[in-house]
């Protein structure tokens, strides 16, 4: 009876403490978002210390039952983990989460297959969407610059147009030096391709840089490889999305012309007079221009109407408001996903005008993009990928001829060599042809319209595979799997340009209109790529990670090329559309046709195998074996292999109780790429055409291996030994995460030997030939990259500052060359520099009116020197002291190569405003800007000049006539070798995401405005006449409004 009394109390008393206890639970509620304010669904929320927990709905809210003083523990992918305790007094918490820094199971792209971030052995850098498109870009490659360490992009600001990418330098003399590009899978034929896509349908970029990340791609591998992945369809609810941005651009001059009446008194001064004696008779004489019938003449004497001189009264043309504009930038993007598990997709479209700020230039483009993914039974998907693309192009002013150049600037600088007190018309209202009365100046006016070279590109890239778990079917082989991958890769592109009779470039000198022109070229490139992948992935013993992966890849290339040019074409409305109208055997209409097939295939295998144990130690092998069917036979295959080890140093047992240190990761790698650079058929040489005598007739066309006397051009001797150009790099890397992840980074640090260059040394003439192609010669390449990460601010209010420094340093040099160890004067290579260099003269500055550079003057113009200088001029520098400039006194100036490249992002966040500035810039390099000729023959930009009366000047004293070769004004362009460093802010970003609360309430799930300047200034500029990012005097200010919007 007693037992079960107490047994009743005991009942009792749990019974009641039970009740007591679940009186003082309550139940707590909240809202978990982000750092810009969206709501995030899917947090995980548990009870520290138990097992009861709830998840975020689609709106981010939550509820769990919870006892004051207990800890509530919110967690999610990408997020860091945060605690937060029941308070007695409320039961509302909401909690903002915040970014994982070093997220350690991010996965990144390796090339043929993915891993987690902490397992990767080599040196990659990954790029997201998110930061890819922290400002409207018309291409992919825009995005990166300033992101990831030792990849430099020069800038082109030509609408359409694509910069020019380097990956840790170069490494090559004469073969290229640009990446490998890979989307989602499927090298590409050239780097042009990443223009087709649209940015906005990039869910990543990754960059693999060393050679023991890059060896996978075997002889293609040498410069880098820059892998795309596209965004697919993700299980979930249907989504829709909408982003669009309006762009204005201005042109920013960084070395605006002179006004006419700082040309004329600079004109003067090139002709010896002083400006305050300049007469009426004087400038009659001196600006004497009967090529635009004195109009540029009368306009200068217009200033002496009043008996004195008055410039007030000289016309001043701003010949650049001409062919300027603001250009405009529209682009739309719709995208839609969704689907189940078992099926789902992705689609878009996009369209992108970009109307250039100088007039007759602008770029369209459509973009479509349609993924789906399909998981047929649980061993087998499918899946497949489309990206379709038709872009148009129209460089303005065409780029045949010198009259208009090639660079992007063509129209607006020869706008600025126009005379400001020229006009474009004469009093009758006829077009002056040479405004200013120069030869060699034409006219501006309307060029637009008369000359145009426009570009049209279809473009189709396509990933279709098919994946079979084959561990799901038998499972003593879990973990085995393989795909089968199809890539297709097809671009037709197609140039016309038509250049008017009545255009600057054909006009006849009397005004009336010349012979006009039209040309049209073709180019059909398809490639495919077929792979077939074994993959086996399997831990052993919970402690022992195995991944294989086995390769077979087929590849192939066609290029088919026609082109057709004429003259005479009947009427201006026909472009390039109708030479069937043009008599082909008239030779006054110049009538040309070429066509040309080139093929080539790669045949490769590769075997990798990576290897983890217990999460510290990491191994990764690699081997590739490629074959090319432009190389000879017996030397068509070579093998390419790597190997990475990673040690987890944070793992070990002895770095238990260091808690601040989230991730400390020690990385070594060696491996060795190839250059791809072996052209098609080079190793079998090339023919000439050549027109003879013959069978008794004449001009009968032949072909012959070299024949210069009649061919006027000799050809290589063919070499059917030759090979890939081979890099073995070696790369130390150390990755960090500290300070619960609030300092995070990576340091690099590589050596890389190049060799069997592909040179082309001259050889005896008893050969027949005067060269050949041969792989000889070495260079070398050093490096150190930095990336930092840091979160200076984070509140529990949610202020963040997150911010990104980027440095990166290398240097490149010529270890040996054709001619063993001896330089190469003729091309400007040299043992132990750098592979690009400026080489030259030396100069000291500007001869003075002083008795010490009167002496040294009467040195330098003593008798049979053949110098003539006077104060004013250029001082060379004479490095053997025998007042003679030769051969022997030139030298190596500097690098062309940047030695350093730098990246500072930065991002502020708080209750969904999002402020961004993003900086970049290079440093350590050398560049030719050509100096001042000070010719008197074009307009002058804006120029501190030396004269008698400005003897501390910048450039050296005008003149009339052409600083040739002889003259005492021959050495003017050594002034224009200078430091080329610069630091430029690239971006500045305003955006502010709408609270889900209100856009909720009109079915929006997402809702962003921001503004952005791009190119707003510059922080350094070593010259402040000229633009290093663009290569240019001049380049794009734009200012964005954009949009984006969820449903």
């Amino acid at each position: 009876m007693k037992s079960k009394f107490s047994l009743f109390l005991t009942i009792a008393f749990f019974a009641l403490l039970h009740v007591s206890v679940y009186a003082q639970s309550k139940v707590v509620k909240g809202t978990i978002k982000d750092a810009t304010g969206l709501p995030i669904p899917g947090v995980n929320v548990v009870i520290k210390g138990t097992k009861v927990g709830a998840s975020t709905d689609f709106d981010g809210k939550y509820s769990i039952s919870a006892s004051p003083g207990q800890v509530l523990v919110f967690s999610s992918t990408g997020s860091k983990t945060i605690e937060r305790t029941v308070d007695k007094s409320s039961s509302a918490l909401d909690v903002v989460m915040v970014d994982e820094v070093a997220q350690l199971n991010e996965v990144v792209v390796v090339g043929y297959g993915t891993a987690k971030k902490s397992d990767v052995t080599g040196a990659i850098v990954s790029v997201t969407a998110e930061k890819l498109m922290s400002r409207p870009v018309n291409n992919a490659l825009e995005g990166l610059q300033g992101k990831a360490a030792g990849v430099d992009i020069v800038s082109s600001e030509r609408p359409g147009t694509v910069g020019s990418v380097r990956i840790r330098g170069q490494r090559s003399i004469r073969a290229s030096s640009d990446p490998l590009y890979v989307v989602d899978g499927v090298p590409l034929m050239s780097e042009s391709s990443i223009e087709t896509l649209n940015p906005r349908d990039i869910a990543s970029i990754d960059i693999l840089k060393d050679a023991s990340a890059t060896a996978i791609y075997g002889s293609r591998g040498a410069n880098g490889v820059i892998i795309v992945t596209t965004k697919q369809g993700k299980a979930g609810r249907f989504s829709l999305n909408y982003a669009g941005t309006v762009t204005t651009q201005e042109i920013v001059d960084r070395s605006p012309s002179m006004s006419a009446e700082d040309f004329i008194d600079f004109r003067r001064w090139a002709s010896g007079i002083n400006p305050k004696d300049a007469t009426l008779a004087s400038d009659r004489l001196l600006f004497d221009s009967p090529l635009d019938g004195q109009t540029s003449r009368d306009n200068v004497l217009k200033g002496w109407e009043s008996g004195a001189w008055d410039p007030s009264k000289v016309t001043n043309t701003d010949w650049t408001k001409f062919v300027t504009q603001t250009g405009v930038t529209t682009e739309h993007v719709l995208s839609a996903s969704g689907g189940s598990e078992k099926v789902n997709g992705y689609g878009s479209f996009g369209y992108l005008d970009n109307q250039g700020t100088q007039k007759g230039q602008w770029y369209k483009r459509y973009t479509a993009k349609a993924s789906t993914n399909v998981v047929a039974t649980e061993w087998f998907k499918l899946s497949a990928s489309l990206n379709a693309t038709w872009s148009e192009q129209d460089f303005g002013m065409s780029t045949l001829s010198a009259r208009s150049g090639s660079a992007p600037n063509a129209i607006y600088g020869a706008a600025k060599s126009i005379y400001n007190m020229a006009v474009p018309y004469d009093a009758n209202g006829k077009l002056i042809i040479n405004p200013g009365g120069e030869s060699g100046i034409y006219t501006i006016m309307d060029e637009w319209d008369k000359s145009t070279q426009q570009n049209q590109i279809m473009r189709l890239l396509g990933n279709f595979s098919g994946t079979f778990d084959i561990g799901k079917i038998w499972e003593p082989v879990k973990g085995l799997s393989y795909k089968i991958n199809f890539g297709p890769d097809f671009r037709h592109w197609r140039e016309g340009v038509y250049i008017d009779g009545t255009s600057s470039l054909k006009v006849n000198a009397d005004g009336s209109a010349g012979t006009n022109f039209a040309r049209l070229r073709n180019r059909r490139d398809f490639s495919w790529t077929l792979d077939n992948m074994l993959t086996y992935d399997r831990t052993f013993a919970s402690k022992h990670n195995v991944g294989v992966t086995l390769l077979q890849s087929a590849s192939s290339w066609d290029i088919e090329e026609s082109s057709m040019q004429a003259n005479n074409i009947a009427k201006p409305s026909f472009l390039w559309n109708a030479f069937g109208t043009v008599d082909l055997t008239n030779p006054a209409n110049s009538a040309a046709m070429s066509s040309n097939l080139t093929q080539r295939q790669l045949s490769s295998y590769m075997a990798r195998l990576n290897y983890g144990y217990d999460g510290r130690y990491l191994l990764t092998l690699s081997g590739r074996w490629d074959g090319a069917s432009q190389l000879s036979e017996g030397h068509k295959w070579d093998f390419f292999p790597s190997a990475a080890f990673g040690w987890r140093i944070n793992k070990e047992d002895f770095m238990v109780n260091v808690d601040w240190i989230q991730n400390l990761k020690l990385r070594l790698g060696v491996g060795v790429t190839g250059n791809s650079s072996v052209d098609p058929y080079q190793t079998l040489g090339n023919i000439s055409s050549v027109w003879l005598p013959f069978n008794g007739r004449s001009n009968e066309q032949g072909y012959t291996t070299n024949e210069p006397y009649y061919t006027g051009t000799q050809v290589p001797m063919p070499n059917p030994e030759l090979g890939w150009e081979k890099t073995t790099q070696y790369n130390l890397g150390i990755d960090f995460s500290f300070l619960d992840n609030r300092v995070s980074g990576t340091v690099e640090g590589y050596k890389s030997y190049t060799n069997d260059l592909i040179l082309q040394p001259l050889i005896s003439t008893v050969t027949g030939y005067p060269s050949t192609f041969s792989n000889i010669g070495k260079t070398s390449n050093k490096g150190v990259e930095v990336t930092l990460n840091l979160i200076p601010i984070q509140t529990e209010s949610g202020f963040t500052w997150e911010t990104t420094l980027i440095g990166a340093w290398q240097k490149d040099q010529i270890e040996e060359l054709a001619v063993g160890k001896n330089d190469d004067i003729q091309n400007r290579w040299f043992i132990g520099k750098s592979i690009a260099v400026q080489y030259g003269y030396d100069n000291l500055g500007l001869w003075q009116d002083t008795p010490e550079d009167q002496a040294e003057m009467a040195k330098w113009n003593a008798p049979g020197n053949g110098y003539s200088f006077v104060p004013g001029n250029v001082r060379p520098k004479d490095q053997n002291g025998d007042y003679k400039m030769t051969n022997a006194d030139q030298v190596v100036l500097g690098n062309s190569n940047p030695n350093w490249t730098m990246g500072w992002n930065n991002t502020f966040a708080y209750k969904g405003f999002e402020l961004g500035i993003e900086i970049f810039g290079r440093m350590g390099y050398m560049a030719s800007l050509g100096g001042e000729a000070m010719t008197a023959h074009a307009n002058q930009r804006e120029t501190d000049y030396w004269t008698p009366l400005n003897t501390d000047a910048e450039f050296q004293k005008p003149i009339l006539g052409q600083a040739a070769a002889g003259s005492r004004d021959q050495f003017s362009g050594l002034l224009g070798f200078t430091d080329a460093a610069f630091a430029k802010i690239r971006n500045i970003s305003l955006g502010y995401n709408f609270p889900k609360d209100l856009t909720s309430k009109i079915g929006v799930a997402n809702f962003k405005l921001y503004a952005q300047a791009i190119s707003p200034g510059s922080l350094y500029q070593s010259v402040n006449w000229y633009d290093f990012d663009t290569n240019s005097t001049y380049y794009n200010r734009s200012f964005v409004m954009g949009l984006e919007v969820g449903f």
